[in-house]
C-alpha cells in the first residue's frame, strides 16, 4: 500500500434516509478525500524534446511484432499492389480517360483500407488459433493504491450506480479491495438527474461504507467534456494514486480484470496505458444484437491482429482501461487547437490523442486481447449510432490537426490515420461509385471521342475489361469478408463459444444472417458518415448530447425523417439503372436495396419485439448472452432494485425541499461562496433569483424556472435555502403524500 493510509480519508457512515428526523449537521460527511494536486500542463504539438522522454527497461516491440507488422503492412502493400494492377488493366483497354484515372486512384484508396484490415485480421487470426497464451491467474497482494473512475454525464442514475456497485462487489470478493477508491466523476447538466445522483450516492455510502472508499465530485461546468473531467480529477486528487482505471457510463469489469490490470500496471514500470478488449453485452433490439454478435464473433479476431502489430505503441479507446497517473499527469495535458471548431477548440476524441503522447512521452501503451472480463453496451438503433457516429466522425477529422505533431511515434501516427480513414473511406466509396456510373452512362448515351486534339497513333476506347473487373470483383468481395470468416472458424473451433452460440449450426446461421443485415444496412451507413464528413469539411461543429442507452424504438417520423432522402436516391438509381442496363442494376443491387428498405430496416432493426424475437430463435446468440457473466447479472438485478427505489421520489428541487438531510449533504457539497468572483454572475442564476423572490411556493417556484435556473439554484446554497422556506403548495404536497 502507498503513503496514503486510509485512516486519513475515512468519512462516516451515511444516515439512512429512514432514520428519525432528528439531525446533526456533524454527521455530514465531505463527498470526495482531500486533495493531492498534480500538475498537468497543456502539451506542445510543435515543440518536443526527447530528454522529456520516459527511458524504458523494456525494447518497445519485440521481434515477434515486428514480423507482425511485416505480415500486415507488407501484405497490405503486396495486395494494394495488385490490386492496383488489376484496376489499371480493366480500365486501360482503348486507352485511360480522365474518369477512368479517377476511379483507379479511389479504387486503390479504398482497396488498400480492406486489404490491411484482411491482412491485420489474418495475424489475429493465426495468432489466436497458434500462440494465443492463456489469462494469467489473479494476483494474490498489490502494493499500490488505484482509484477507479467512472465519468458521468446525464446518465440514469440507477444503471451508473448499478454497475459501479456490481464491480466493487467483485474487487471486494478478491481480497485487494483496499486498494482500491472509486469516484463518480459527475458533469451532469440536468438538474433532476444531479439531485438523483446524489441521493444514490449517499444511499450507496449507506449501504457499503465504511468498508470501501466511494466519492462522488459535480462540476458546476462541463468544461472539455469527458477528457476534461478525467482532468479536473487528476490535477486535484491524482497526487493520491498511482493509477486509475478509466471506465465509460455503460461499463463494466470483472473483479479479476481490475485487479490484473492493477497488477500488470505494478509489475510493468515502463507501462503508461493498458487497454482491454470490451464485449457489447445487454442488448436486446435487432440492430444492437447484430452488433453485439458480431463484436463478439470477429471483434476479437481484428483486436489481436492489432495488439500483435502495436505491440507497445498501441492506442486507447477511452475506457476499460488502466493509466498511470503520473505520467498523465505530466505529458497528456490536452492543449486548445487554434481555430475555431469543429476543426479547432477543445480535442474531441481525446483517447487517441492521450495515447499518441504518452507513447511520445516514452511509456508503453498496450493492449490485452485476451484478459476477458471487460464489457460495454452499444447504440440501440441506427439512428442512435448515427448521433454517436457523428462526434466519433469530428473527433477523428480533428486529428488531421495533430497528425504532424512533433515527436510522435509512427505507430501513434498510424492510428490517427486509421481513424480519420475510418470516416473519410465512406465518401471515397461513394465518389467511388458515382464515378463508375458516370462512366457507364458516358458509353452508353455519349457519343465517345475515340480520336482526342493529341496525335495518337490509336483511337480512345471506352471499354472495360469485364473477365478482369469480374475477377477484381470476386477478390475484393473476398477480402471484405476474409475477417469475418476468420472469426467464424475460430468461434468454430472453440468449444465453449460454439456451445455459447447455440451450437456450429446456429453459429453459422447468424453470422450469414450479420452479414446480409451488414450488408443491407452498409448503403445507409455510407451516405451518413458522407454527410458527417461534409458537415465538418464546411465547418459546422456538432453538439455532444447524452446518448441513448436503453433499447427502445425512435419515433418513427423521426426515421422517415432521416431515411427519405436514402430511398429516395435509391429509386433514382433503380430507375436510371434500369433505363441504362440491367447489368448495370444487378451489380449495384446490394445498394439499391439496402437504400429502398433503408426506412423498413432502420425501424424493424431498432425494434424491441424483433431483437427478442431473434433470441427466442436462437439467432445471433453469444455465450454471454446465454450465460450471463456474473457482474453483468448482479449489475442488472441492482439497476431495477435502485430503478425501484427512486421511482417514486420526488425530483431535483422537490426532493431537496422535502429532505432536510439530502438538502444538509447537497449544500456542504458544494463549492464555497467566495468561490465565485464578484460580479461573475449567469442570466440563468439572476433570473432564479427574482424568479424565487416573488414565488410564494413552491409549485410556482417548480413552474417558473427552466431547467438551466434550476440548475443554478442547485449550484448555490444561498438559493437552495431559498426554495426550502416556501410552502408546499397543492402539488407539491400531493406528490409528496403519493411518495
Amino acid at each position: 500500500m502507498d503513503s496514503v493510509t486510509r485512516d486519513e480519508t475515512r468519512m462516516r457512515e451515511a444516515p439512512s434516509f429512514a432514520s428519525a428526523p432528528a439531525w446533526d449537521s456533524t454527521e455530514i460527511f465531505a463527498c470526495m478525500p482531500p486533495e493531492a494536486p498534480l500538475a498537468m500542463p497543456a502539451q506542445s504539438l510543435v515543440h518536443f524534446s526527447a530528454s522529456e522522454r520516459h527511458h524504458p527497461q523494456k525494447r518497445s516491440a519485440s521481434f515477434g511484432c515486428w514480423l507482425a507488422r511485416l505480415l500486415v503492412y507488407g501484405g497490405g502493400l503486396a495486395l494494394t499492389a495488385y490490386g492496383a494492377t488489376e484496376m489499371h488493366g480493366v480500365v486501360s483497354v482503348g486507352g485511360v480517360t480522365f474518369l477512368e484515372w479517377a476511379l483507379l486512384v479511389l479504387f486503390v484508396a479504398n482497396f488498400s483500407w480492406i486489404a490491411l484490415a484482411f491482412t491485420g485480421a489474418l495475424a489475429g487470426f493465426l495468432w489466436m488459433l497458434f500462440l494465443s497464451p492463456r489469462p494469467s491467474p489473479v494476483p494474490a497482494t498489490l502494493r499500490e493504491k488505484n482509484a477507479i473512475v467512472m465519468p458521468i454525464y446525464n446518465e440514469d442514475p440507477p444503471r451508473v450506480f448499478g454497475a459501479v456497485e456490481a464491480m466493487l462487489e467483485e474487487v471486494e470478493a478478491t481480497g485487494l479491495g483496499a486498494a482500491f477508491d472509486w469516484f463518480f466523476l459527475s458533469d451532469t447538466t440536468d438538474p433532476e438527474t444531479f439531485v438523483a445522483e446524489e441521493r444514490a450516492f449517499l444511499e450507496m455510502r449507506r449501504r457499503l461504507a465504511p468498508r470501501t472508499d466511494i466519492y462522488y465530485r459535480h462540476r458546476p461546468k462541463n468544461t472539455h467534456r469527458k477528457a476534461g473531467n478525467i482532468e479536473d480529477f487528476v490535477s486535484r486528487w491524482g497526487g493520491r494514486y498511482a493509477h486509475m482505471v478509466v471506465l465509460d457510463a455503460d461499463s463494466l469489469m470483472t473483479g479479476a480484470t481490475i485487479v490484473t490490470l492493477a497488477a500488470t500496471m505494478e509489475t510493468d514500470p515502463d507501462a503508461g496505458i493498458i487497454q482491454t478488449l470490451p464485449l457489447i453485452v445487454n442488448r436486446n433490439t435487432l440492430f444492437a444484437r447484430v452488433q453485439q454478435f458480431a463484436a463478439r464473433i470477429y471483434g476479437p479476431v481484428i483486436a489481436a491482429g492489432l495488439a500483435i502489430w502495436m505491440g507497445r505503441d498501441g492506442n486507447y479507446w477511452g475506457h476499460n482501461a488502466i493509466i498511470r497517473t503520473r505520467a498523465f499527469a505530466a505529458h497528456c495535458g490536452l492543449p486548445v487547437l487554434k481555430g475555431r471548431p469543429p476543426f479547432g477548440g477543445h480535442v474531441l476524441s481525446h483517447d487517441f490523442v492521450e495515447a499518441a503522447l504518452m507513447r511520445r512521452a516514452g511509456y508503453a501503451v498496450y493492449m490485452l486481447p485476451r484478459a476477458g472480463g471487460s464489457y460495454e453496451e452499444s447504440p440501440p438503433s441506427l439512428i442512435d449510432l448515427a448521433a454517436r457516429d457523428r462526434r466519433w466522425c469530428q473527433g477523428n477529422l480533428q486529428h488531421l490537426r495533430i497528425l504532424p505533431a512533433k515527436g510522435l511515434h509512427w505507430a501513434s501516427r498510424q492510428h490517427f490515420a486509421t481513424g480519420i480513414m475510418g470516416y473519410v473511406t465512406s465518401p471515397l466509396w461513394m465518389l467511388q461509385l458515382v464515378i463508375g456510373i458516370a462512366i457507364v452512362v458516358q458509353a452508353s448515351y455519349i457519343r465517345p471521342e475515340y480520336f482526342t486534339s493529341e496525335f495518337t497513333l490509336f483511337p480512345a476506347w471506352p471499354r472495360f475489361d469485364a473477365e478482369r473487373s469480374l475477377a477484381l470483383f470476386g477478390l475484393t468481395m473476398v477480402i471484405l469478408l476474409m475477417p469475418k470468416l476468420f472469426g467464424l472458424v475460430l468461434a468454430l473451433v472453440q468449444k465453449e463459444t460454439r456451445r455459447g452460440c447455440g451450437g456450429a449450426l446456429r453459429l453459422l446461421l447468424s453470422t450469414l444472417f450479420e452479414v446480409l443485415m451488414s450488408a443491407l444496412l452498409a448503403p445507409s451507413m455510407m451516405l451518413i458518415q458522407t454527410g458527417h464528413v461534409m458537415h465538418f469539411v464546411f465547418g459546422l461543429d456538432t453538439g455532444w448530447n447524452p446518448q441513448r442507452r436503453d433499447d427502445g424504438s425512435v419515433p418513427f417520423k423521426s426515421i422517415v425523417r432521416r431515411h427519405r432522402s436514402h430511398v429516395a436516391l435509391g429509386a433514382a438509381m433503380l430507375v436510371a439503372g434500369l433505363m441504362i442496363s440491367p447489368s448495370l442494376v444487378a451489380w449495384m443491387s446490394p445498394t439499391i436495396l439496402g437504400l429502398l428498405l433503408a426506412i423498413v430496416l432502420s425501424w424493424g432493426t431498432g425494434l424491441l419485439s424483433v431483437g427478442l424475437s431473434t433470441r427466442r430463435i436462437g439467432l445471433l446468440t453469444t455465450p454471454e448472452e446465454r450465460a450471463r457473466p456474473t457482474v453483468v447479472a448482479r449489475a442488472n438485478v441492482l439497476a431495477e432494485e435502485l430503478a425501484r427505489d427512486a421511482a417514486d421520489a420526488p425530483a431535483g428541487l422537490a426532493a431537496l425541499h422535502g429532505d432536510p438531510r439530502l438538502r444538509a449533504f447537497h449544500s456542504a457539497w458544494l463549492p464555497p461562496a467566495h468561490s465565485r468572483k464578484r460580479g461573475d454572475v449567469s442570466a440563468e442564476h439572476a433570473l432564479a433569483e427574482v424568479k424565487l423572490a416573488e414565488a410564494e411556493t413552491l409549485d410556482e417556484a417548480l413552474a417558473w424556472l427552466h431547467p438551466k435556473e434550476r440548475m443554478a439554484v442547485l449550484q448555490d446554497p444561498t438559493l437552495v435555502a431559498a426554495v426550502s422556506r416556501l410552502p408546499e403548495g397543492p402539488v407539491a404536497s400531493a406528490v409528496r403524500a403519493v411518495g
